[in-house]
């Protein structure tokens, strides 16, 4: 629910109410029109969101929510191209006047009646706009389409932030919670990768498959902004027989007490339960993010995600109230009166406000006794990994999902692990964007040149001034000088000066722990935001055998970075993708703070300062195996002897 005030609260639930609906459309361009109750035509707006389908309740839904409105407006409709429509809805809390009455926590205003409270309703962007005569028929959906953008698959390492964040930057959306409340979360800190082989197709595809793995659903919120949420056990609000128009509620609760998820590597599909096991099963398919790691890890995984929907305990229901807008899909409620239980509590998955009507509630579910024998044997085969055509084009594409910051020591920015079913060749390719801070330098030269003194027209000196009408010379004529030859002087001035230098980046590359001689790409950038294709072609690739590719970056002369999805990178080649075991290889990075050798008091001595560290590592991968050897033939056994008389043994 939406945060509201407790007279919010009471007056959303009186028998009368006063409110009011306004709005605001803002261009592409920046025009902002607003809009009013007068504006909208009576019985045309709705805004309509849910979390699941029609039947049941699901996991990592992605849905986006719907808003349409009929404007009494001239607006040209071809100016609102993926325009913004903002809605929101005022209710009036008390009649009171006195602005000391006001609640700073929330959005409330003093009017001429009374004191109102206002909600935002969502944010949407326009997809059609349709003129009559009078009229300007809008439909608009919130930011989660803007997820509907080709996703070209990688293949690396991360946790679920990690790839939210990526989206979120992809396509222009922020998220609403910190990472640090995302790993807080069960599987939030889990390490993730995904699986080649998968049918992410849309970046939205991510974050369904992200959503199951945290145990939840995402949802555009009201701000306009990503937001995870989970199926919760506490109420926030009773819906009285007075608030309903008409309501229906089954004779059944919807639980759930085990999940299913497919292993593409075993072609086994799993299955974790309570104890007891009587209610329905969460079908997770096939999960690209839960394909890799420990078999105990993919276990946790999924017995967290099992913990998080096993709180649903609600009957199904479908109701028309006289609404209250501060509800939100995901919303637990509690009915009373008529044919409710008060005891049992009901999660909104359907949630449809009318623009001065009423509000429809729907929460969707499965009857357990009746689904409970198909839903343990839906193990969803569709998914499983089929067998690789020889010859076939394979590709395993790689984008990073952290950022890198790049100084004058290798540091690796691209790891693609592949495998071929059959010896053959590869070839890489890779994409980097880096953005260059090189460091400054100073200049030093020398500026030279002539100085011209010019010729002096000097025309008399006289003498005896001093003695001014006295002397023999006072009436002689002043001697005439003339005349000055112009002068040329050489002259050499020291200058200095300070600009922008130049940084050099180096790229390596590493296949299977060898680095790659001679073939070191370099680029010579100022500072700025530059772009560098990298080409490598890949010999030798061993069939049925883990591949290891990796990219080294280093900057001298300044820093480099590199931004969460610049970089882009693929190995493709014939029949790649055979299903190669974890070759029994584990690489470990450590990084040491420098410390001073030598120093003060001790200067000419090596002095280290101690240090501790701490490690912690796991295998990605673990694939029992067994070694037996077999000998035919004769073997030689070569042995000595020596007599030993031992005193009473002969006797």
């Amino acid at each position: 629910m939406y945060p509201v005030s407790s007279a919010f609260l009471q007056a959303v639930q009186e028998n009368t109410r006063k409110y009011y609906w306004t709005g605001k459309i803002t261009t592409k361009n920046g025009v902002v029109y607003n809009f009013d109750a007068e504006d909208i035509v009576k019985g045309s707006g709705y805004i309509s969101s849910q979390c699941c389908g029609s039947t049941e309740i699901e996991l990592g839904t992605v849905y986006s929510a719907e808003m349409g409105i009929t404007l009494l407006s001239d607006i040209d409709r071809y100016t609102l191209e993926d325009a913004l429509v903002e809605l929101t809805y005022h209710l009036r809390i008390s009649q009171s006047r006195d602005s000391a009455d006001l609640d700073e926590d929330y959005d409330q205003t003093v009017e001429s009646d009374g004191i109102y409270e206002a909600i935002p309703m969502g944010v949407f962007e326009v997809s059609e706009a349709n003129r009559t005569v009078k009229c300007l028929e809008l439909k608009a959906y919130d930011y989660m389409l803007r997820f509907e953008k080709d996703f070209n698959g990688f293949e690396t390492v991360g946790k679920a932030y990690d790839f939210i964040h990526l989206c979120c930057e992809a396509c222009h959306v922020d998220f609403a919670s910190t990472q640090q409340e995302i790993e807080a979360m069960p599987n939030g800190d889990t390490g993730l990768s995904i699986y080649t082989d998968n049918d992410i197709e849309t970046y939205r595809d991510v974050l369904y498959y992200v959503g199951q793995v945290l145990g939840g659903f995402f949802c555009i919120n009201r701000e306009g902004q990503l937001e995870l949420r989970k199926y919760g056990n506490t109420s926030v609000m009773t819906v009285a027989g007075r608030h309903r128009f008409s309501s229906s509620f089954s004779d059944f609760i919807t639980r759930y007490t085990a999940v299913s998820s497919t292993n593409m590597r075993t072609e086994i599909a799993e299955y974790y339960h309570l104890d007891p096991d009587d209610g329905l099963t969460m079908n997770l398919g096939v999960n690209p993010l839960l394909q890799f790691g420990l078999e105990e890890t993919r276990r946790e995984l999924c017995e967290n995600i099992l913990a998080d929907i096993s709180v649903i305990d609600y009957v199904p229901f479908d109701s028309d109230t006289i609404g209250n807008p501060a509800l939100d899909i995901g919303d637990v409620l509690t009915f009373v009166g008529g044919q409710a239980d008060e005891n049992q509590i009901s999660a909104i998955t359907s949630n449809q406000v009318k623009i001065y009507g009423k509000q429809t509630l729907k929460g969707v579910g499965k009857n357990p006794r009746l689904a409970q024998a198909k839903s343990k044997n839906d193990k969803n085969i569709s998914g499983l990994l089929s067998q690789i055509e020889a010859g076939k084009i394979g590709i395993h594409t790689f984008t990073n999902a952290s950022a890198f910051t790049i100084h004058d020591q290798d540091t690796k920015i691209i790891s693609i692990e592949f495998a071929t079913s059959e010896d053959n060749h590869a070839q890489f390719f890779g994409q980097v964007i880096v953005d260059v801070d090189a460091d400054e330098v100073t200049r030093t030269a020398t500026a030279s040149g002539n100085v011209t003194i010019p010729a002096v027209n000097v025309d008399a000196v006289s003498q005896g001034l001093d003695n001014e009408g006295e002397g023999e010379n006072a009436e002689e004529e002043p001697e005439v000088i003339g005349t000055t030859e112009e002068q040329t002087v050489s002259v050499s001035l020291p200058v200095s000066w300070t600009e922008d230098g130049h940084a050099d980046v180096i790229f390596s590359f590493e296949f299977n722990n060898q680095m790659i001689p001679i073939h070191y790409p370099q680029e010579h950038w100022c500072s700025g935001r530059h772009t560098i294709l990298l080409y490598y072609p890949i010999e030798n690739v061993m069939a049925n055998f883990t591949n290891t590719f990796n990219v080294y970056m280093r900057c001298t002369g300044g820093s480099a970075t590199v931004d969460t999805g610049f970089c882009i990178a693929s190995i493709s080649g014939q029949s790649m993708g055979a299903d190669a075991a974890w070759d029994g290889k584990i690489e470990v990075e450590e990084y040491v703070e420098r410390f001073p050798i030598g120093t003060g008091n001790l200067a000419g001595r090596l002095r280290g300062v101690g240090f501790t560290e701490s490690t912690l590592w796991e295998i990605d991968e673990l694939v029992k195996r067994s070694y037996s050897d077999t000998k035919s033939g004769r073997s030689s056994i070569g042995g000595f002897a020596v007599q030993v008389d031992v005193s009473g043994s002969n006797s």
